[in-house]
């Protein structure tokens, strides 16, 4: 435990996010300021299984004679002041003891760079940021929270600099802010820069109390389509729809008509339209039916590898200036990818074949292609104008087969059970990925949806209500979206209550449902 008269200091750092830099700016300005102060850093794993931390300790009293006793670990419930630059980063230091509602300030910034294990779960496996945020409020002394990154994206600066402002504005160590502008001069490394992210830092931490902001979480380029130009193209289509559907509806039409064009926008709304009687089934059928319709092929990757915002946002992430830049994508698609942008026709019978060749994954082609060069664009920019056979290719012919199937099913569970539709709406959610992951997924939708039907029309000839088929869904769709070993539990299950509805044993499946959950 600190000594007293120390004031202890813990860094979960991210990669990428200079908490090293950071932790030896702390180190400078409190050596600067006449403090005696130790650091140390504990090496992590790559890739967010284990970050790296850094320690500091450093002694308040500058007139103590005695030889001070650093230690080179943080000890749970003894911290005085944990300086996140990434929001799980608190959360993991909270469950691993470290912060105290009666000691720790905590400082951090709320964005959100996901884990590796947020990033492959099957089902949605981002970790909830209410829950985050109720977790650092209820957990810390006093917190200073805000998203430090747009911050710094928007000065041109870095997120360890804004997050030293943070925490010279908070006070939680005796350091004057003059020694910690020193140390950043000290270091002779984008001064100015590091210099107007302090100030920011400092000024944020002095005004944001402990309001803890929202922030969009770092993914892959997303182009936003202004709604306004459709309002008028289908305004009469949005007549007389649910708030919660029409809410859906306008934020799926403007990005339909981005993917394909209007006429494909006006398909989504003719195959939504015999579903918005039902608010409750409508609502979930709108949004998962738009995610569906506009599924990622080879096309779409060329269309969002060659918009211009694409190039202007690495630009200023790279700091490049009028500098050359060079991109090099790196693409691999397997044989599927690569003639499903063709015309169905064309390639049906090669298609046959090769998912007979090789029924467990289709041979790949790797390729590297400089997107700045004018060859490489090119390229890149051709595959996005055969936007125009998408209609016609071999994957809409297998897509837009499924999702006729699917809504078919949906509007016959429909008539049944409201609550059953929604489930069997919900089975959409598993068809997702690429290459042999959505091959898999894709199986497991259709075994989903065969036996949702199944014991659909096994209780209706009981009239005696859709419960054993609503819970049986919602548990396939949960064990599937567990993850690989979720999986194949969803297919056992799937096998053990179709063989007993087979034999007429409806009553035997509600075991199967109820013993697991």
């Amino acid at each position: 435990m600190s000594e007293p008269g120390l004031v202890s200091l813990l860094i979960p750092a991210v990669g990428g996010q200079g908490g090293g830099v950071l932790s030896e700016w702390i180190v400078e300005a409190a050596a600067l300021d006449g403090y005696r102060v130790h650091g140390t850093s504990i090496p992590g794993v790559a890739q967010r299984t284990g970050s790296t931390t850094y320690y500091v300790e450093l002694v308040t009293d500058r007139e103590a004679s005695d030889d001070p006793a650093f230690s080179l670990y943080p000890v749970p419930g003894a911290l005085d002041v944990l300086l996140a630059p990434e929001f799980l980063e608190v959360g993991r230091m909270i469950e691993a003891g470290f912060v105290s509602p009666a000691r720790t300030t905590v400082v951090c910034s709320t964005h959100r760079l996901y884990t590796i294990h947020e990033k492959t779960a099957t089902g949605r496996g981002i970790y909830p940021r209410e829950r985050l945020d109720a977790l650092a409020r209820a957990t810390a002394r006093r917190l200073v929270a805000f998203d430090a990154l747009s911050l710094a994206r928007e000065l041109g600066t870095e997120v360890n600099a804004v997050l030293l402002g943070a925490l010279a504005g908070s006070g939680a160590l005796p350091v004057g802010v003059q020694a910690f502008r020193k140390a950043i001069e000290s270091r002779g490394v984008q001064v100015a820069a590091n210099l107007k992210g302090f100030d920011l830092g400092l000024e944020t931490a002095k005004t944001s109390g402990t309001a803890v902001a929202g922030s969009a979480p770092i993914g892959r380029d997303t182009t936003v389509v202004a709604s306004s130009a459709n309002e008028g193209v289908f305004s009469s289509n949005l007549k007389g729809l649910p708030d919660s559907i029409r809410a859906v509806v306008e934020h799926a039409l403007a990005r339909l008509v981005d993917y394909q064009d209007a006429a494909y926008a006006r398909r989504y709304l003719a195959r939504l339209r015999r579903f918005t009687a039902s608010e409750r089934v409508g609502a979930v059928v709108a949004r998962h039916l738009a995610t569906w319709m506009m599924y990622e092929d080879a096309i779409r990757v060329a269309q969002a590898k060659t918009r211009a915002a694409r190039f202007a946002r690495i630009r200023s992430e790279t700091r490049a200036g009028d500098a050359v830049i060079e991109v090099t994508d790196y693409l691999k698609p397997d044989l599927d990818e690569i003639w499903g942008i063709l015309p169905h026709r064309l390639v049906a019978p090669f298609a046959r074949w090769a998912e007979r060749r090789w029924p467990h994954g289709r041979p790949t082609l790797g390729q590297h292609v400089r997107t700045t060069t004018v060859s490489g664009y090119l390229r890149v920019w051709l595959l996005a104008r055969l936007r125009v056979l998408r209609p016609v290719s071999w994957r809409a012919h297998l897509e837009q087969g499924r999702i006729d199937r699917w809504l078919e099913t949906v509007a016959r569970a429909a008539g049944w059970d409201e609550g059953l539709a929604c489930e069997v709406a919900q089975l959409a959610r598993l068809v997702k990925g690429y290459g042999d992951v959505r091959r898999r997924l894709v199986a497991l939708f259709d075994t989903g949806l065969a036996l949702a039907l199944s014991a659909g029309e096994a209780e209706s000839r009981l009239r005696a209500g859709f419960a054993v088929s609503t819970a049986l869904t919602e548990r396939f769709r949960t064990l599937v979206l567990e993850g690989p070993e979720g999986e194949a539990s969803a297919a056992a299950l799937a096998a053990e209550a179709s063989a007993r509805l087979a034999a007429g044993d409806l009553q035997g499946i509600r075991p199967l449902v109820t013993t697991v959950t």
